[in-house]
């Protein structure tokens, strides 16, 4: 295993005992709002305090992307410039489901080397169930190795989805009407890594979402594509790191997906 790979997996364990211990009281707990219907809890920044301290312990001349403190600047990083290494980082993707005492959620890292995705990390500390993957190794669960699954039938396949509602106007929710309803069921499980997770290990065939952000997106991103899927924009591109906008899904299930976004 990659070294970088096992302090990230060490960081993320740490995180975990925070939330894990967080979970059992959640009465005295202090939520925030970030916006409408984005909740912060104290356990948000003590989860991403403590993956930061592991990983700037191990690698002080790496920069960080986190979603709680924004960008931290690798050590000489000129304004604008791509770092070299830099550590892009969920503490707790999920936290509404937190709060309600609903256990899905997970802790998403990842390492991007001159912007391209080389490590990445989902912890799911309830089920202590941890999806590894190395650019060009494969991915794991808990050391088992997994792949997308092999559904050829779109109207079989399941699908995760992060599709906001009310915020969506009557045409762009239009736009997903088909996409969602011709398969076999539509599932919002409220963690968007936890998607791209269960899109990686077979649980789910397929995943659509909207306005996405990075700490979003690129631990689940490079597992996808190591346990065979594809990921693209909705115009099949590259650029739904950037975007946002995300299809991801196994190699038969994708194209079909892209068909009904596109017409």
């Amino acid at each position: 295993m990659h070294p970088m790979l096992n302090t990230a997996i060490k960081a993320a364990r740490r995180a975990g005992a925070i939330i894990n211990r967080a979970s059992l009281d959640l009465e005295r707990l202090q939520v925030g709002r970030k916006g409408p219907n984005d909740y912060v809890t104290e356990v948000d920044q003590a989860a991403e305090d403590a993956i930061v301290d592991v990983l700037r312990s191990a690698y002080p001349d790496h920069g960080f992307l986190c979603e709680e403190s924004g960008v931290h600047p690798a050590p000489g990083q000129a304004e604008g410039e791509v770092p070299e290494f830099q550590w892009i980082v969920d503490p707790l993707d999920g936290t509404t489901n937190f709060i309600h005492g609903l256990p899905i959620y997970a802790i998403s890292i990842a390492l991007a080397q001159r912007g391209q995705v080389t490590q990445a990390v989902i912890y799911d500390p309830n089920r202590n169930e941890l999806f590894t993957a190395s650019r060009g190794g494969g991915a794991f669960l808990n050391d088992r190795r997994v792949r997308v699954s092999g559904l050829r039938r779109y109207p079989d396949a399941i699908l995760g989805a992060h599709i906001p509602g009310s915020a969506f106007v009557a045409t762009a929710q239009a736009r997903f009407s088909g996409l969602l309803s011709e398969c076999a069921a539509a599932r919002r499980l409220g963690s968007t890594v936890l998607d791209l997770a269960y899109v990686a290990s077979g649980r789910l065939d397929g995943f659509c979402g909207v306005k996405l952000k990075p700490w979003d997106l690129a631990a689940g991103g490079l597992l996808i594509l190591e346990a065979g899927g594809l990921i693209a924009d909705f115009d099949g591109e590259q650029g739904w790191m950037k975007s946002g906008s995300v299809l991801a899904a196994t190699p038969k299930i994708f194209p079909q997906m892209l068909g009904y976004l596109q017409g």
